[in-house]
């Protein structure tokens, strides 16, 4: 069907009245990230379980590694991908900013991002960096994180100073005393604990928001079989993961060149038993939502509910 002829086609069924038709053919080829952080995705990748599951379709699989949230959104926001790993908070603020994106399936439960600091730092809490230099990746969990705690402790982005780096070389800054302190994310901060002796001075799980797929808004539009099958490979892989734990820290340290025990530490506090979105997930990354717009990182006109509603997709709950 020349461009035209489609052109006059769409035309007659508006007037008319009609639907459109479906005249969009499946792609070619579907784009994934893959990250340290989403141990599932590393299993789905190594298995070839999608792959497989879309041989028959003649649809080929690219995989894109992302290095933390911010990657992902960029890569979604720009179309490099049709898939990617975000924290939940981290997804409602790309959407907020239009990033056109849905929320649709939970790969895991993680306390991922604490606030780190040196073995020989006498920072003990929150408060304690005032004037301090923390190193951080704008627009991921740990971002997020580091506000709701400074807010928490009376304190704002205004009182540190802020130094912007990507999550690993936040690591090397902190442990070459650059930094004093660093909002960080595993397995980087199972790394720094073991390797050299960085302090967790301040956790809080409830505070970490869920570990989310998210695919494009135009993508699961116009592919929702294929959106599907997606996550009828994702829980493949992350059935695997369950009854395979040791699988899960291979492909870790496979991925990450990490140590055993680094890996071993990360997974003490990754939990891979959820993967419908649901209320919990509803509630945790409202929750953060209201926390940032209370801090000023959301402007005050922001409707939280709204967003996060917006976000998340459940037509397709019913397959996790």
């Amino acid at each position: 069907m020349t461009s035209i002829t489609r052109r006059l086609a769409l035309a007659f069924v508006a007037a008319a009245g009609l639907a459109a038709p479906a005249f969009a053919q499946a792609p070619r080829e579907i784009r994934l990230d893959y990250a340290t952080y989403n141990p599932v995705s590393l299993l789905l990748k190594e298995r070839g379980i999608l792959e497989k599951a879309l041989e028959a379709d003649g649809i080929k699989v690219r995989w894109v590694l992302s290095a933390g949230s911010n990657k992902a959104l960029e890569f979604l926001n720009s179309g490099s991908i049709d898939f990617g790993s975000t924290a939940g908070a981290a997804a409602l603020i790309g959407k907020i900013n239009g990033n056109p994106i849905k929320s649709i399936y939970v790969y895991s439960r993680p306390e991922w991002t604490a606030l780190v600091t040196g073995a020989r730092s006498e920072i003990t809490k929150v408060a304690d960096l005032k004037g301090k230099r923390v190193a951080v990746t704008r627009g991921t969990d740990p971002h997020i994180f580091l506000v709701r705690a400074l807010a928490d402790a009376g304190l704002t982005e205004k009182d540190v100073k802020l130094v912007l780096l990507q999550h690993a070389d936040g690591r090397l800054a902190l442990e070459r005393g650059d930094v004093d302190a660093w909002a960080g994310l595993d397995p980087m901060i199972a790394a720094a604990e073991i390797e050299s002796g960085a302090k967790l001075f301040y956790r809080k799980p409830e505070d970490n928001t869920w570990g989310i797929l998210n695919v494009r808004e135009a993508f699961a539009n116009e592919n929702p079989a294929l959106v599907k099958k997606v996550l009828a490979a994702y829980e493949q892989a992350r059935a695997y993961a369950l009854a395979n734990p040791a699988a899960v820290k291979k492909v870790l340290v496979d991925a990450t060149k990490l140590s055993e025990a680094v890996i071993e530490r990360q997974l003490t506090r990754t939990e891979l038993t959820h993967s419908t979105i649901g209320q919990a997930q509803v509630d945790g990354i409202t929750a953060a939502g209201l926390a940032l717009k209370e801090a000023g990182v959301l402007p005050a006109s922001t409707d939280v509910k709204a967003a996060v509603d917006a976000l998340l997709d459940r037509r397709f709950a019913a397959t996790n």
